[in-house]
């Protein structure tokens, strides 16, 4: 059974919007894996919630429209997911769907997102040790759990 929490009701959320179209791309994959790790998501809850989103499974969430309260570091919550968007330097539309749904879901404002994506782009793109901005992402997650 899914936990009702609001890391697993906005996971759910941006997995179903990642299905709309009945396909979830590599890309869109990325940023799903890392909005898991950043909303605390359980890798079985995961796979509950393509489930759900699929339709091969009900939702045990009464009110889908209620979020709850956001979970604590959503702006760091959308910069990571950004972060996976720019990994290739493009964001394709699937991409912009998923983060302009979470945006929205989240209360990110606009210029919010640029002052986000500047910073982003100020990073370089491959440190000293030749690492991509998402691979040094995916290695704060693991070391520090509660990002």
């Amino acid at each position: 059974m899914l936990e009702d929490s609001p890391g697993n009701r906005l996971y759910l959320r941006l997995v179903e919007t990642a299905l709309e179209d009945s396909i979830v791309t590599d890309d869109e994959a990325s940023i799903l894996r890392v909005l898991s790790h950043a909303l605390g998501v359980q890798p079985s809850d995961t796979a509950f919630c393509i489930s759900i989103a699929k339709g091969d499974e009900r939702s045990p969430f009464e009110n889908d429209e209620s979020l709850l309260e956001m979970p604590m570091g959503s702006v760091s919550t959308y910069q990571s997911a950004l972060i996976a968007a720019l990994d290739d330097e493009v964001i394709t539309e699937d991409e912009w769907a998923l983060l302009d749904h979470l945006r929205q879901l989240i209360g990110i404002q606009p210029d919010q997102h640029g002052m986000i994506e500047e910073a982003i782009h100020a990073m370089s793109e491959v440190d000293e040790q030749g690492r991509k901005r998402l691979e040094r992402l995916e290695r704060f997650m693991t070391v520090c759990p509660f990002a």
